[in-house]
């Protein structure tokens, strides 16, 4: 464990879940500092580094889209021997904030200077860019409830001030459900053949032996792990050198149930074999949609 404090930036739109974000990260222990205005995040973590009384793990919850320039600037230039600090950005797509916003009643920040809440949405979404473009993980709330997303955060938490190695997270997803804005890199499984078309295999899933073997026994699978492997084997070290804190990798089939599941399960237990520190996710392994 490293004695260096732990500084998070819970930055995103309006309405994607900053506060829900932060409440989960002070039940972690971690101390939270909301709403401060960006031009004072430096002054505060400067103050707040060497103070072992406040703890290692301190999170600073940005406001939506005031200042963006002071943010991006804080991000650019505190990086001390003294501290690391990663940027988290909440998204959502515009209808879903709609309906949130609808839900609650509450105004849009940026409401006044706005003909419809969609166009404030959208504006905002527009002005926070840069950030989303400097974040080191982007959660997409959108088909997230609460209970969700506050696991998401504990999963991702977890093991922070764990320093040995890149948080690495292998997942399956459907492109008939979209793909994941918060994948860095995207794999297509589809050109694997379908255990959809197998009645036998049809209602089954890529977690269950069955369709594993099926897909797993294909030569066009064993061709397509023999070439990607040594990429990732590549890959991974490099990021970790670069310095990113998360790395997404997402492998996507139709309907994200059958193919993606077991591709991600393999390249999961294979690197995990390997001695990289990494989770696995399936996006779309409850959707029943055929």
């Amino acid at each position: 464990m490293t004695d260096s404090p732990n500084f998070v930036v819970v930055a995103g739109l309006s309405g994607a879940g900053r506060s829900t974000v932060a409440d989960t990260l002070e039940d972690l222990g971690w101390l939270v500092i909301d709403n401060l205005p960006p031009s004072l995040l430096a002054n505060a973590a400067e103050v707040l580094t060497p103070s072992d009384s406040l703890g290692k793990r301190i999170a600073l919850v940005a406001g939506s889209h005031q200042h963006q320039e002071d943010l991006l600037s804080f991000l650019k230039d505190f990086h001390t021997p003294a501290a690391r600090v990663n940027v988290i950005f909440l998204d959502a797509r515009t209808e879903v904030l709609l309906r949130r916003y609808d839900q609650t009643r509450r105004r849009h920040p940026l409401s006044e200077s706005s003909a419809s809440v969609t166009e404030a949405i959208e504006r905002e979404r527009e002005l926070l860019e840069p950030i989303r473009q400097a974040a080191d993980l982007v959660i997409d709330t959108g088909d997230l409830i609460v209970h969700e997303l506050k696991s998401r955060v504990v999963e991702v938490f977890s093991d922070v001030d764990n320093e040995q190695f890149m948080q690495t997270t292998v997942m399956s997803f459907g492109y008939k459900h979209g793909v994941p804005t918060e994948a860095d890199l995207v794999i297509d499984c589809r050109f694997l053949p379908n255990p959809h078309w197998v009645p036998e295999l049809r209602q089954r899933t890529g977690l269950e032996q069955d369709v594993r073997t099926y897909v797993l026994e294909q030569p066009l699978t064993t061709s397509f792990l023999e070439h990607t492997l040594p990429l990732f084997e590549f890959l991974i070290p490099s990021y970790v050198e670069e310095g990113k804190a998360y790395l997404t990798i997402a492998f996507g089939c139709t309907g994200g149930r059958h193919r993606s599941v077991v591709i991600a399960e393999e390249f999961g237990r294979i690197l995990g074999e390997s001695g990289h520190s990494l989770r696995t996710r399936h996006r779309d392994l409850e959707s029943k949609e055929m």
